[in-house]
């Protein structure tokens, strides 16, 4: 396995830490699950998006450029003259360009929930994809890595 597989196979190990802690602390009910939002989501995604980054590293064959590590098709070295991207790059654009991937990749914010006025329950909800969805990408990610693994396996 490649430095690249193995880097991109332990940010999705930590993400499932992270998940995993992030349900204990809702099953407490000691913080409100907005604040447990704010301290894991950007957390677990930006170690998915590191593992996405490493795993494109691997497809690609290619070395962390001087920017830093891809997060995206567009943000790869190019390839040395004579060679191509491998297919794989291609669905993962696609998957970029529209699919669970590009919501992945989009910039997320995640807010102070909103004061509560005088007499009034309610505050502002928050804005980011929850836990659920979390998993979901991590999962997605996680099929990929296996499905497209395989197929290196065998170059």
């Amino acid at each position: 396995m490649s430095a690249a597989r193995a880097r991109a196979n332990h940010e999705l190990y930590l993400g499932k830490i992270l998940i995993a802690a992030w349900r204990r602390e809702l099953a407490r009910e000691d913080v409100p699950a907005a604040t447990l939002a704010q301290a894991f989501h950007l957390a677990v995604r930006n170690h998915l998006v590191a593992a996405y980054g490493w795993f494109l590293l691997a497809i690609s064959q290619g070395e962390v450029p001087p920017q830093g590590l891809p997060q995206r098709c567009e943000e790869l070295p190019p390839m040395p003259e004579g060679r191509v991207f491998p297919p794989e790059i291609n669905e993962f654009r696609q998957l970029e360009a529209s699919g669970w991937l590009r919501e992945l990749l989009q910039a997320v914010t995640i807010d102070m929930p909103g004061t509560r006025q005088s007499g009034n329950l309610a505050s502002a909800a928050l804005m980011a994809p929850g836990i659920e969805q979390l998993e979901h990408w991590l999962q997605q990610l996680q099929g990929l890595f296996e499905r497209m693994g395989d197929a290196l396996d065998e170059y």
